[in-house]
């Protein structure tokens, strides 16, 4: 395993139990090495720098992903609750520590110089904490106002980010990548309806399955009813209403960042197109989006951005 002087590099789950690790004084170069290794290497089928992202942005990104990464592994991949709400609330400590001035860990060391840079405010990194620490104890929500204010945490603050790394903080861009942040942590919801079963979260809100009349026996048992069917059209299309109406904030930054959001945007839209064409029925199968679509969708932006009228 990669290492950096003689603290072995290691994810969030390893890291914490790593005592050559956690008392390690890090420099900046090896925390730097450190969050690029972990957004490169680890969880390899994460892209988290395009392309054609700017090279001077690589590193801040990579900081940022890093942030994320360990706020997500504290809250998942523990797997004891009572540790993960310790584990969050430290990591919540190191964050004060960071816009203290008192960094320690190797991401807080990395992200204080991309924060500087970029004038980012604490929230947006509180907030997602927040949301880990709200998955350890709510696994419910009674209506939509209740989820959207669980991704106001959960989401938007990514796209809060990357905005702030890619030189935008007015209200309006932000409110606009809010919508597309939400519809994406939406359409995630409803691909991985299965998934979240096995954790036993619902997402789809409860007065959604009620007006539909599904019931819960029937969906933890799998079984897809008219009911079922009739409230995942509903959470369909409200995740549609919400990509649709972020879709502007692709002509409000550059064409780099732009490419990105294009695709973020219709590859959501697909998955929401593969759950209409098999009758709603996530429960039989998980709607996902191939190499081949994924190459579609990406010509697909490239031609938007180059001929932006005939689109």
């Amino acid at each position: 395993m990669p290492r950096a002087g003689t603290a072995a590099f290691l994810p969030p789950a390893q890291f914490v139990h790593a005592p050559e690790a956690l008392g390690r004084a890090w420099s900046q170069l090896d925390a730097r090495a450190y969050t690029r290794w972990l957004a490169t290497r680890h969880y390899e089928n994460f892209h988290v720098v395009s392309f054609l992202l700017p090279k001077r942005l690589h590193q801040d990104f990579y900081n940022v992903y890093a942030y994320c990464r360990w706020a997500d592994d504290l809250g998942d991949e523990i797997g004891d609750r009572e540790e993960s709400l310790r584990l969050l609330a430290w990591w919540s400590g190191e964050l004060d520590g960071m816009y203290q001035g008192r960094a320690t860990h190797p991401v807080f060391v990395a992200l204080e110089e991309t924060v500087r840079r970029h004038q980012i405010p604490r929230r947006p990194f509180a907030d997602l904490i927040l949301a880990f620490v709200q998955d350890q104890n709510v696994t419910r929500y009674a209506g939509w106002d209740e989820l959207f204010d669980y991704c106001r945490c959960s989401a938007n603050p990514v796209g809060r980010l990357v905005l702030y790394l890619c030189g935008y903080s007015d209200p309006e861009r932000q409110r606009l990548a809010d919508s597309t942040c939400t519809a994406l942590q939406l359409a995630n919801f409803w691909q991985d309806v299965t998934v979240d079963l096995l954790k036993n979260r619902i997402y789809i809100p409860f007065d959604v399955l009620e007006r539909h009349g599904c019931l819960l026996d029937d969906l933890f048992a799998r079984r897809f009813t008219p009911g079922f069917r009739e409230a995942m059209r509903e959470s369909v299309a409200k995740a549609r209403e919400l990509f649709i109406e972020g879709l502007p904030l692709i002509g409000m930054v550059d064409r780099r960042l732009a490419l990105d959001l294009d695709l973020f945007s219709r590859g959501g839209l697909s998955v929401l197109d593969k759950i209409e064409r098999q009758d709603y029925d996530v429960l039989r199968a998980r709607p996902a989006i191939s190499k081949f679509e994924r190459a579609r969708l990406l010509l697909g932006s490239l031609a938007r951005l180059a001929f932006p009228r005939a689109a």
